[in-house]
């Protein structure tokens, strides 16, 4: 089994040089001007051409009253990035656009930093610490 991971943008470009630089993703495959395949983790991430103002859709019927608009917005669905260093990514990435939500936040499993790209989908960087997850499970 294989994830692919689907982003909505509305400036393709925009969006190649953000991945680049704030996670060193690289273009992989192009589709035409409508999408760009971003390779170098651990599942590809595939930028996809949309409009601001456009319709969203819901097994494949416009949600009624629901359009894509590329401010902060919120779901339950994020990515969450690992990394070794939370400080040095957080900062790259606000090099690149992103906004960063509120101070990183510390706990005995690790560290914290919610994040937003510059197309208003968050994220979150993870640093783990100790024994990670581990720390918090009760299974």
């Amino acid at each position: 089994m294989d994830f692919l991971i689907n982003l909505d943008v509305d400036d393709l470009e925009g969006g190649i040089d953000f991945y680049v630089h704030a996670f060193g993703l690289e273009v992989g495959r192009r589709f035409g001007d409508d999408g760009v395949e971003m390779i170098g983790g651990p599942a590809p991430i595939y930028l996809l051409v949309k409009d601001s103002g456009s319709a969203a859709y819901a097994a494949g019927e416009p949600v009624p009253g629901a359009q894509r608009h590329y401010t902060r917005h919120w779901t339950p669905v994020h990515l969450d990035v690992v990394v070794n260093d939370i400080d040095a990514a957080v900062e790259r990435a606000i090099a690149a656009g992103a906004t960063q939500e509120q101070p990183i936040v510390t706990d005995r499993w690790g560290k914290l930093a919610l994040m937003a790209d510059p197309f208003g989908h968050g994220f979150c960087f993870v640093q783990f610490l100790n024994h990670g997850y581990d720390e918090i499970s009760t299974a």
